[in-house]
């Protein structure tokens, strides 16, 4: 053989050698490329998962881990609800010059010209089989039109019962019996780390389940704060089950698919979950719902004081020897806590004999009960404990039942030789108002030595939004021994802006 052939045979097997070494190592070594699905709205490309087949056979769920029971057992009874507005529900704009003060003074956060959606989407539970819903008041407020769907795709109308901004919670019902529905379980017994279920619409996915455990109890985040009302109770459950926007009205529900919460909010810097959400406390709901059901309105009891957490910085200033409790700034006169005997720097570390260490806590046990109830409150002063009984009060300083309609027929509230009453759904409509209470039957007081004139409408009070006649007595209420800024409309629709000293 020739040198030239020996050349070009030792080349064409080193060739052959480079092929079949490649070859072998893509079909034995190198890994399967996962393929990738192009959705038809070309957006970005989605990478299919792995299957990893395994023998589930002999595979058991331990106990406290299986959420398919109260997946089953809850989820039929959780609807998803769309809202409809018909023109500007909400429209705060004003040519006063004292917009352009607020405007300086609060930053962006004095917003004008805010209108409401066309449309909205949240969730409901189903609390009885006669077709009764609870649901956020926030999904909601102000609807001209509320459509239930449930989770076999009926649909109905629903009627609205009552709502109650103090706690962001409403009753709707719809006409149909025998409904699955969600019964009450006890979220005052319910434990930090013990699993719960959030069930919802989060984005229109509809009848969604999203497991997590409670991360904290009787949690306060300020959210309803935003309403301005001083009566409002926030003892959220915290917990870090997934929780959307549509998850609003939704269930959730311990592991026995009880109902334990109200899912109403989330915490996010970004308006979609980032690792915790909150929700009302069953017991919570079921008091306001049951209230809204038989009267219309929430029977809400009034201690009648002014209080804030202890702190250790608030124990060092007042010279108190506990850390922990609800810490009594002032007490107002006539009220439930005047009658019993209760102080100022007092602290309460207990109703009905079960702890109180925050305001949320407090604020929760009080308002389980209603006007004319007995509670024992447990307090120290000086350093003693004392236990003393209260005869809580509505609004009013009563303890008569306030239904809707007793407002108007009382003419609402007796304020300093004046009479204040809801406005009519006409003037809101005339005047583009969705909040304000209106001055009837003004004689000599406060009211009138301020200015203001018979018709108008108050809409807020220290720039926090008045919704009901329950609005404008706790703001009063809070600011007395202070002056007040009292903003609103005429029927003629001039605003005009008044300083009352309280």
């Amino acid at each position: 053989m020739s040198k030239r052939n020996v050349y070009f045979a030792m080349v064409l097997s080193s060739f052959l050698g480079a092929v079949i070494a490649i070859g072998g190592y893509s079909l034995v070594i190198e890994p399967q490329r996962v393929p990738q699905v192009t959705p038809v709205n070309g957006s970005s490309p989605v990478s299919l998962t792995n299957n990893y087949v395994f023998d589930t056979t002999d595979y058991v769920v331990p106990e406290g881990l299986n959420f398919v029971f109260a997946a089953k057992q809850a989820t039929p009874g959780v609807v998803h609800i769309k809202t409809e507005y018909s023109g500007a529900a909400r429209d705060y704009a004003s040519r006063n010059p004292m917009d352009e003060f607020f405007k300086e003074y609060f930053g962006d956060r004095y917003e004008r010209g805010e209108r409401s959606p066309r449309q909205g989407a949240g969730s409901g539970v189903i609390i009885s089989e006669d077709g009764y819903i609870a649901t956020n008041n926030h999904v909601v407020e102000g609807a001209s039109d509320i459509e239930v769907m449930l989770n076999d795709n009926r649909t109905y109308k629903a009627t609205l019962i009552g709502t109650d901004p103090d706690t962001d919670l409403a009753l709707i019902k719809i006409d149909e019996e025998q409904l699955p529905y969600v019964s009450f379980g006890d979220s005052e017994n319910i434990q930090i780390g013990e699993w719960v279920l959030a069930i919802g619409n989060p984005f229109e996915f509809r009848s969604t389940v999203t497991a997590g455990i409670v991360s904290a109890k009787a949690r306060n985040i300020n959210i309803l704060a935003r309403g301005g009302s001083n009566t409002r109770i926030e003892a959220f459950i915290q917990t870090d089950a997934a929780v959307n926007p549509g998850n609003s009205g939704g269930a959730l529900v311990n592991l026995k698919g009880q109902l334990v919460g109200i899912n109403t909010a989330i915490a996010s810097p970004t308006g979609a979950f980032a690792g915790y959400s909150f929700a009302v406390p069953a017991t919570l709901v079921k008091k306001v719902i049951y209230d809204l059901k038989d009267f219309g309105a929430v029977q809400r009891p009034l201690l009648g004081i002014q209080i804030r957490d202890v702190t250790a910085e608030l124990a060092d200033a007042e010279n108190l020897n506990v850390l922990k409790g609800v810490f009594v700034a002032r007490v107002n006169e006539g009220t439930s806590a005047a009658d019993a005997g209760l102080k100022e720097k007092d602290v309460i570390i207990a109703i009905d004999g079960k702890k109180v260490s925050n305001v949320a806590q407090l604020q929760e046990q009080v308002a389980l009960n209603r006007p004319g109830d007995q509670i024992d409150v447990t307090y120290i002063r000086d350093g003693k404990t004392e236990t003393v009984k209260a005869t809580l009060k509505n609004q009013f300083m009563t303890t008569e039942v306030v239904t809707a309609s007793s407002a108007s027929e009382k003419g609402a509230y007796e304020v300093s030789g004046a009479k204040v009453e809801p406005v009519s759904d006409t003037m809101k409509q005339k005047l583009k108002l969705d909040n304000g209470v209106q001055v009837r039957d003004l004689d000599n007081g406060k009211f009138k030595e301020a200015g203001i004139e018979e018709g108008f409408i108050i809409t807020k009070i220290d720039r926090r939004p008045i919704r009901t006649v329950d609005d404008l007595t706790a703001s009063l209420d809070a600011a007395r021994g202070e002056g007040v800024l009292i903003e609103g409309i005429y029927p003629s629709g001039e605003k005009a802006y008044y300083g009352l000293g309280w």
